[in-house]
């Protein structure tokens, strides 16, 4: 026999043409298939699969002291707030060292970097406005669906 020429819809179709036909014992034959099948999966899945799972065991863990003061609570959130102004502060020095890496670059490759960047503004102040009159767009939709409403 040839495996290559073998086709799932094939086989679909023979066992389909084979349950039509009218034989006394197709649903004996197919009970004790089914009833085999169910036997034989549940001696062959392991006890351990088919055991409820265990409840797991939960470790809260608290950094914080349980008996903190308000003013504790207010200032290490300033500190937290300080040290987040800081890294942003940082992290828009870095990006600004990159664009001026980047402008020197393009000066040093002939493009003119001033031109560009006014294309940029350009470009996202439109994108502003299209997304300002998208929101307003929006607005006025959400406000006359309400108005018959409250007219009634």
């Amino acid at each position: 026999m040839r495996w290559w020429k073998v086709s799932p819809v094939g086989a679909l179709g023979d066992l389909l043409a084979y349950w039509r036909q009218p034989t006394p014992y197709r649903w004996h034959v197919l009970g004790a298939s089914v009833a085999m099948t169910f036997t034989l999966m549940v001696l062959f899945i392991p006890g351990s699969q088919r055991a409820e799972p265990r409840r797991p065991n939960v470790t809260y863990i608290s950094t914080f002291a349980p008996d903190r003061t308000d003013e504790e609570i207010a200032a290490s959130n300033l500190e937290n707030q300080r040290r987040q102004d800081r890294l942003r502060a940082e992290a828009e020095a870095r990006a600004e060292r990159k664009k001026a890496a980047y402008r020197a670059l393009g000066r040093a490759s002939g493009f003119d970097v001033e031109a560009m960047e006014q294309q940029i503004a350009r470009d996202r102040a439109a994108e502003e406005a299209a997304k300002a009159a998208r929101a307003a767009q929006a607005e006025s939709r959400a406000a006359q669906q309400q108005a018959p409403a409250s007219e009634d």
